[in-house]
């Protein structure tokens, strides 16, 4: 039996529930708990409808704190959404309150599982998650740059007429502006991006990468289907126990800090960072991305006090 509650039944919680029904994955219990009660209960029914259509089975309803007691994932889709012309570190102070109501409760009923968070920022908020809620780090799974990531493939694929599924490379450091891509490492098949990509190419593709979310924000409002995907993807990695790599938002003791990594994904959550190999370009602008979310951590700290 696997158990995952969803906290927050906004766009991207609703987007994850329903890739959670249509890719079914073996989840036997799914509940949604929103702070609007009869939207989480909507929800639930108008998933119900779908299942039969599903190929298999799952248990939707409207739920509470109380069932987070023995789940085994939590997602916490919960907060306020980004804005036309707002930064993902502008909602920070505006989800730090949201979150620090939820975990309070969560703590209340004994959740031992996974956090998989969602929330941007999402690496201050998986910090956040970290620091409220007492369990081990390697729990706290942050979806980081692994949006980033399938946008980067995505446009390289389209770029050179081939599946993304076959182009290898990660978007490291924040979930926002000062991501970082280390083109060197980008790869298909055997070869070497550089061979396939001239700099101009590349150049633009960067900038497509970053400004992605601020794109169909503009267009549509929010963002959704990507991440719920992806979310999806990542809770079987961990319910199968995959040992599966994925570029996620995950803590650096030594920096104190969250940020995206390659790193292998189990049943209890991260169970190894993977070591970076990258040259010194990408190395400072690494440093620069993780010295941006420790400035707005220090804000918030400061604020919170």
């Amino acid at each position: 039996m696997n158990k995952v509650v969803i906290i927050g039944c906004g766009n991207v919680g609703m987007a994850y529930a329903y890739a959670m029904v249509v890719r079914n994955i073996g989840v036997t219990e799914l509940v949604l708990v929103d702070i609007n009660r009869a939207k989480a209960e909507g929800e639930a029914l108008d998933l119900n409808h779908a299942v039969s259509y599903a190929d298999k089975g799952v248990r939707i309803y409207a739920g509470n704190y109380a069932d987070c007691r023995d789940a085994d994932i939590i997602v916490l889709t919960a907060g306020k959404n980004q804005e036309i012309g707002e930064t993902r570190i502008d909602l920070l102070h505006k989800n730090y309150e949201v979150f620090k109501s939820i975990i309070t409760e969560i703590n209340g009923v004994g959740f031992g599982g996974i956090y998989i968070v969602a929330t941007n920022p999402v690496d201050i908020m998986s910090l956040v998650t970290y620091k409220l809620s007492g369990l081990a780090h390697n729990r706290i799974i942050g979806s980081g740059t692994s949006l980033d990531t399938a946008r980067l493939r995505y446009l390289v694929g389209e770029a050179i007429g081939v599946s993304p599924n076959n182009i290898h490379g990660y978007v490291l450091g924040e979930h926002g502006d000062s991501e970082v891509i280390p083109w060197d490492k980008v790869t298909v098949g055997l070869n070497p991006i550089d061979k396939l990509l001239s700099l101009a190419q590349k150049s633009q593709i960067t900038a497509d990468v970053r400004n992605s979310a601020y794109d169909i924000i503009s267009k549509k409002g929010n963002t959704a289907y990507g991440i719920g995907v992806g979310l999806v993807r990542l809770t079987r990695a961990i319910l199968r126990n995959e040992n599966a790599i994925f570029c996620i938002s995950c803590y650096d003791p030594k920096e104190n800090m969250y940020y995206s990594m390659p790193a292998i994904i189990d049943r209890d959550g991260v169970r190894e960072i993977l070591p970076l190999s990258l040259n010194s370009a990408d190395k400072k602008m690494l440093e620069q991305s993780i010295t941006t979310l420790k400035d707005a951590r220090d804000t918030l700290l400061e604020r919170a006090k």
